[in-house]
């Protein structure tokens, strides 16, 4: 199942049961964009909210709305939409970044924070040409995998696992372990390039 991001908030603090949420296609994962209250101030959002760049400079965070969702130390972003149960998959375009993090964190998760650093956020790390996990900033190599232009995420929210996928030979890579006590969004950190998602997607044959 999944919620808009600001139902996701209600959610995490009052319980499903203050709120009437529709069933999505169980066929399908969740769809999202991202959400530009969310973003540091060095990312711009481009194609319909739908992809991220990276800003050596950005944006002054004077000329920004006051905004407590935003991250002010890192340049993270989050997704607008929530997920509380199911099977979801999603894509990344990867375009000239060296550098990036791609995952899933609790709705709530610190804006002083990055992605990867705290025990409520699991991500997939790219940097200096190798992949790594990463969960409470302890980070662990990957191997089987080279430098990407496109990679998928596996998410198995009752299970409790997170998948980075392989897309050009549809296979897994690596599994997180997870320990989800709540709703939770896709998430993203970059430092140079672009990532562009692609959501809504339907889990491919064999994951």
């Amino acid at each position: 199942m999944a919620l808009p991001f600001g139902r996701s908030l209600c959610l995490s603090r009052w319980g499903a049961k203050r709120l009437g949420v529709a069933a999505v296609d169980a066929r399908r994962g969740v769809s999202f964009k991202l959400e530009e209250k969310t973003a540091h101030s060095s990312l711009a959002l481009f194609k319909g909210d739908t992809g991220v760049k990276y800003g050596m400079v950005g944006l002054e965070p004077t000329k920004l709305a006051p905004n407590v969702e935003r991250f002010r130390e890192w340049a993270v972003v989050l997704a607008d939409t929530a997920v509380t149960s199911g099977r979801h998959y999603w894509e990344v375009t990867v375009k000239r970044s060296q550098q990036f993090r791609i995952g899933v964190a609790d709705v709530d998760i610190s804006r002083d924070s990055c992605i990867g650093v705290d025990d409520r956020s699991w991500v997939f790390i790219y940097a200096q040409r190798k992949w790594h996990t990463m969960l409470a900033n302890e980070k662990a190599p990957i191997e089987g995998i080279g430098q990407p232009e496109k990679v998928g995420l596996l998410l198995e929210y009752e299970a409790q696992k997170l998948s980075l996928v392989d897309v050009s030979r549809v296979a897994v890579v690596h599994t997180l372990q997870t320990d989800f006590q709540g709703p939770v969004v896709p998430a993203f950190a970059l430092w140079d390039g672009e990532l562009l998602t692609h959501s809504g997607l339907e889990v491919p044959e064999g994951l």
